[in-house]
This record gives structure tokens, sequence and C-alpha cells, in this order.
């Protein structure tokens, strides 16, 4: 009997519930849609209760052998974490699951950081968020990313042999955003606009190695990035400053905060990735199951 093929996927969050979500989508059972609502629903739940909006009526070793059973191989495993909260409680995170997906034979296996354990060949195959290979492998170069059919097109190929397969359509953009006194009447808040923009872009730090892969270097020539202090929101950071970049699905807060939103830069999905120097019998069909889904983004590998 072949054993499962094994899959990095993210620990919890919006990412995992994306891979939970495609992976019923393909298998179309009820034990599929099952799975994915017990997983997304207990960590959800295990969050409200790290971030203090619930209280748990018991402690966290008790929860975990209740979401836990051994004796079940086909229940999902979770796990405890130290969180990096104040005070670095426990959490309770996703550990494992096994499961059939149209006739293929995965292992869902939770990694703090899917893509880094794709880059030292622990997995030919996982998910995570784009944003992160842009921050640790994609090449800047003077012109800037549309999308994520361009990130392979930048990856050194000595740096690593991960790429980008597709996709999961769970987007929220990086988009531009500013005071509304800062344009012209009838300008266009894009990339165009920034390109003869001078002054501070006020961005989160993590995300500056990202933000300028995506405009460039040519558009960031007279930018001078600022950082929100920690009693500021990213969106009320922007609004002081008066331009920025920030992640938004609708953009709500940003106009809370007297902001207009401007072009969406480079989306922040979840992707598929795989090793190209690994080479499993069951790969090429666990990538077929996420392929040709209305979702996903289509890319070169």
């Amino acid at each position: 009997m072949t054993d499962p093929l094994p899959v990095a996927v993210p620990r919890k969050g919006r990412p995992l519930e994306a891979v939970l979500e495609r992976i019923a989508d393909a298998g179309r059972t009820d034990e599929l849609d099952e799975l994915a609502d017990s997983v997304s629903n207990t960590l959800r739940y295990e969050k409200a209760v790290t971030k203090g909006s619930v209280e748990a009526e018991e402690g966290p070793y008790h929860r975990l052998a209740e979401y836990s059973d051994p004796s079940e191989p086909g229940n999902p495993e979770f796990t405890l974490l130290r969180d990096d909260r104040e005070g670095k409680p426990r959490r309770i995170v996703f550990d494992a699951a096994t499961m059939t997906v149209d006739g293929v034979d995965l292992k869902l296996v939770g990694r703090e950081e899917p893509f880094r354990a794709l880059r030292t060949h622990e997995f030919a195959l996982g998910f995570d968020s784009a944003d992160l290979v842009l921050e640790e492998v994609v090449g800047i170069r003077e012109t800037g990313l549309a999308g994520l059919a361009d990130v392979n097109d930048r990856i050194d190929p000595v740096d690593t042999d991960v790429r980008v397969v597709s996709g999961l359509g769970d987007t929220v953009y990086h988009t531009l955003m500013g005071r509304p006194e800062a344009l012209a009447p009838g300008e266009e808040l894009d990339r165009e606009f920034l390109a003869g923009y001078e002054g501070p872009l006020c961005i989160s730090p993590r995300y500056e190695r990202l933000v300028t892969a995506v405009l460039g270097t040519k558009t960031l020539e007279n930018v001078e990035f600022v950082y929100p202090g920690p009693e500021n929101s990213e969106e009320a950071a922007i609004a002081d400053t008066g331009m920025g970049v920030y992640l938004t699905v609708t953009g709500s807060t940003a106009r809370e905060n007297g902001l207009v939103l401007g072009e969406h830069l480079f989306p922040s999905e979840t992707v598929v990735m795989r090793n190209t120097a690994e080479d499993h019998a069951q790969l090429d069909r666990a990538l077929a199951l996420f392929d040709g889904l209305e979702t996903a983004s289509e890319i070169t590998v």
C-alpha cells in the first residue's frame, strides 16, 4: 500500500481554511466537507480563546485531548504552540490529517512556514501565502510585478527549487491608499501616480521587500518608507502620512480614516507550490486536484 503524499500546510488562519475548502471542493464528499468545517471551527474558537474574546471552560490540555483522538486515524490532529502575544499563551493549532481526495491519498502536515519546508526538501507539495514567496526569494528589479503569473520569472533557480503552481483565490489585496487631497481632480491613485510621487509611503515593516518587489525600484526612487507606530493602526498611520500600502478586502476601515482606495497592487492569496527537484509518483495526481478549478489563478511553472 502506498503511503499518503505529505503536503505542507499552514497551522492556522485564512490560508489553512482556503486549503481545506479547496480540498473539500475537489473531493466532493460529505466527509471532506465535515473535516474542513471541523478543523476551521475548532481553530476559530481557539483563536478567540487566545485573543481573550472567549473564555474556555477547560484548559488547553483538556481541549487538546478532546480534539485529537489517536484511536481514529481519519480524525484531524492538533498540537500546542506558544503564541507570540503578551504572556506567550498556549495556542492549539492544526497538526495533521489524512484523507483520500478523488482517489488520491494525502496527509496534510501543519508547519509554521510551509514555504520554507519545501525549500529544505521536507515536502514536494505545499500551500502558503504568496506574500512569503515575495518576502524571501523574488528578485528586486526596476520594474514591478503585475500579479502571481510574474512570480516564477523572478525566482532565481540557484536560490530555490520551489515554484508557485496556482493561487486559491482567497484574495486580499495589497492596495495603494491615500488622502484625497493628494490627488488632482480626475487623477487616479495608481502605479503611474506613485512613479511621480515624492514623499513618505507608510507600510508595515515586514512588507518592505514585498512592496519594493511589487512596485519596482524605479517607481520608488523618490519615495521614503515610513512605518506605523505601536499606538496606531495601519490605516490611521497611512492617513497621518498621506499615502501608503496596506492589505484590504472591502476598504471600509480605510474609508473610515478618510482614505481613498487606489490600485490593487498585488494579491495576497494562498498558493499551491511544488519543489521541482522532488519527484513523487503521486505528485502529478495530487496537483491535478487543484488544476482547472474556477477560482484558481493559472501560472506557468
